[in-house]
């Protein structure tokens, strides 16, 4: 029973605290509400729990021995982040329908994910310290937890960013609160560089 709380621990603190992921939550929240962008949860929820389980279903050798992988991971989530804050930035703060900007998808928030260095870093060290040895009820119990916390945990970003609209009442508003929350996905971004 305390492999499993460790795990629910694990898996709360790496979802719960500001990310990428999480970035995108909010404003999509502040932007599109909060039922218009479980879309995105799900996505980011179920992406993260099937890297969880290749990771703990043998992804982890597989990187341990192509190392360049893990680089070309790397860069490919900065250029999805640099593309997804440059899209936040270039918004042009409308309120309303949102017909013209579609709220992110289950898709996009799945890309998130597998092209999340914090993610990866996650989910290999999540596997590395609570499923060592590789028991396929562990590595099953773990995606279970991290599901549930997971999404708990990014639909309160999108909570939060929902909330948020209150205080956004008109369109320069919206902008500026997507261009700062632009600065900090490109700032996330930048900062996987050095990691």
């Amino acid at each position: 029973m305390n492999v499993l709380v460790s795990m629910a621990a694990f898996a709360l603190a790496a979802s719960i605290t500001p990310g990428p992921v999480n970035i995108v939550a909010l404003a999509s929240g502040a932007r599109f509400g909060f039922l218009r962008s479980q879309g995105h949860v799900l996505g980011a929820t179920l992406g993260f729990v099937c890297l969880l389980l290749f990771t703990g279903f043998g992804l982890r050798e597989l990187l341990a021995q192509w190392p360049l992988l893990v680089e070309l991971v790397r860069w490919a989530g900065v250029l999805f982040l640099l593309y997804l804050a440059w899209k936040l930035a270039s918004d042009n703060g409308q309120l309303g329908t949102g017909a013209a900007t579609p709220s992110p998808s289950f898709w996009r928030g799945a890309a998130i994910q597998w092209l999340n260095p914090k993610a990866w870093l996650a989910a290999v060290a999540g596997m590395g310290a609570l499923v060592g040895d590789g028991q396929a009820w562990l590595i099953w119990s773990f995606a279970a937890i991290y599901f549930l916390v997971c999404y708990l945990s990014v639909a309160c970003w999108v909570y939060a960013g929902a909330y948020l609209t209150a205080h956004l009442r008109n369109p320069g508003q919206v902008r500026l609160f997507n261009r700062c929350m632009a600065a900090v996905l490109g700032g996330c971004a930048l900062s996987l560089l050095h990691g």
